[in-house]
C-alpha cells in the first residue's frame, strides 16, 4: 500500500465519519484532490486509487498536467483566481470554474465557453483578508443576476476560502454564513473546507471539499 493510498483511505474515513455526525450520504459529498505543485505522475497514482476530480489553482501550472493525463477519467476543477484574459483557456482545460467573482469575468467566460454550458460556483469573500479574491456579501446579488444572463454558464452554487485558524471550529461561522448565502439564492453546491477543517465544512453542509496536503503531504 503506497503513501498515497493510506492518506487517501484515511480522508475518506474522516468524510464518512463527518457525513455521519450530520446524518447525511458521505456519497453526496465530492472530495477534490488539490495539486499545487504535484507532479503528473503523482495525480496518475491518485487517480489509480480512485480520486476522480482534481483542483487547480494555476493555469500555467495546470495546462502540461492537463495534457500528460490525457485520456484519463478526471473532472477538472480551477479553483484559484482567473484573469480575463486566460477565460479562454480555462473553459478549453477545466471542466468546472469555481472562482468567478466579478461579472466582467463571468461575461468573458460566458462567451468562451459556447456552445456548451459551463458549471461554476462564485468565489465568497467572507472576510478583510485583502490577500484573498472573491465577491463580497454586498455585491452577490448582483453577480448572481448577472449570472443568469449568461446562457452557456450554469450557476451551481458558492465558493468561499475561510480565514487560517489554527482551531478548526474556529472556521464554523463562515462554513454557516456560506450555507446561508447559498439557501437564499436556491443554489445547491457548497465548496469549502480544505485539510485542515474539512470535516467542520461538511457538518455546516458542505459538498464539495478541497483537500491538498491531508492527501499529498505538506508541499515541497
Amino acid at each position: 500500500m503506497t503513501d498515497f493510498s493510506v492518506r487517501y483511505r484515511c480522508v475518506l474515513e474522516r468524510i464518512q465519519e463527518a457525513a455521519a455526525r450530520s446524518r447525511r450520504d458521505p456519497a453526496s459529498i465530492r472530495l477534490i484532490a488539490v495539486t499545487k505543485t504535484v507532479s503528473a505522475e503523482r495525480i496518475r497514482e491518485a487517480v489509480a486509487c480512485g480520486v476522480g476530480d482534481i483542483g487547480e489553482n494555476r493555469l500555467q501550472e495546470a495546462l502540461p498536467k492537463r495534457e500528460a493525463l490525457a485520456g484519463l477519467n478526471i473532472t477538472w476543477h480551477f479553483i484559484g483566481h482567473l484573469q480575463t484574459n486566460k477565460a479562454k483557456k480555462v473553459v478549453e482545460a477545466f471542466d468546472w470554474v469555481q472562482s468567478v467573482d466579478r461579472s466582467e469575468l463571468a461575461q468573458k467566460l460566458n462567451q468562451q465557453a459556447a456552445p456548451k454550458r459551463l458549471p461554476v460556483l462564485i468565489e465568497m469573500k467572507l472576510h478583510a483578508e485583502e490577500t484573498k479574491s472573491g465577491v463580497e456579501e454586498s455585491h452577490l446579488p448582483q453577480l448572481v443576476e448577472a449570472l443568469a444572463h449568461c446562457e452557456h454558464l450554469e450557476l451551481r452554487g458558492l465558493m468561499a476560502i475561510p480565514p487560517f485558524l489554527e482551531d478548526p471550529e474556529a472556521v464554523r461561522p463562515y462554513f454557516k454564513r456560506l450555507r446561508e448565502l447559498a439557501r437564499r439564492f436556491g443554489l445547491d453546491e457548497l465548496s469549502m473546507g480544505m485539510s485542515h477543517d474539512f470535516e467542520v465544512a461538511i457538518e455546516e453542509g458542505a459538498t464539495i471539499v478541497r483537500v491538498g496536503s491531508a492527501l499529498f503531504g505538506e508541499r515541497r
